[in-house]
């Protein structure tokens, strides 16, 4: 795993917008299709997004909620969490070199308690959403986002 923040540039633009990209299809393909299908909650990430710019007082229409989660969440923040932030603070942390996988599903944990226990509370809604089914495919999800979001980086810093 790399050792330093990266350079920005145009290849780590290019990274974190095609690893962003790729996580939020993965996400957004466990919660809206495979959980659902498999008789658990339905994700609307764009919902809470949604929920957030209304008592923000910003419009807070369906293109705004999808726009918010998708570019500025999925491809824009949460990718700068990784490449910028965690990736950087675990390897110093990580003497062993665990594996950038453990790392990720760390990052996934934290994007979900970010996510569920805080955005949710911004936003006026239920702490961790009660608990509720949502909370858990969220879980999931948040997880296998950071698991995609780093895997994805790995292989373009390796190419």
């Amino acid at each position: 795993m790399s050792k330093a923040i990266p350079a920005l540039n145009a290849r780590t633009l290019g990274t974190m917008f095609v690893a962003g990209f790729f996580a939020t299809v993965a996400f957004d393909l466990w919660g809206q299709l495979i959980s659902p299908g498999l008789g658990f909650a339905n994700l609307s990430p764009h919902g809470l997004a949604r929920s957030l710019l209304g008592t923000l007082g910003l419009p807070a229409g369906d293109f705004a909620g999808y726009f918010v989660h998708f570019y500025l969440v999925g491809l824009i923040g949460y990718p700068l969490g990784w490449l910028f932030i965690f990736r950087p603070l675990w390897a110093m942390i990580d003497r062993r070199d665990m594996g950038w996988v453990i790392a990720s599903v760390i990052y996934g944990l934290g994007l979900w308690v970010f996510a569920i226990g805080g955005i949710t509370a911004i936003a006026g809604l239920p702490f961790f959403l009660n608990f509720s089914g949502i909370t858990w495919v969220a879980l999931v999800g948040h997880v296998l986002y950071g698991v995609v979001v780093a895997g994805v980086s790995r292989a373009i810093d390796k190419s």
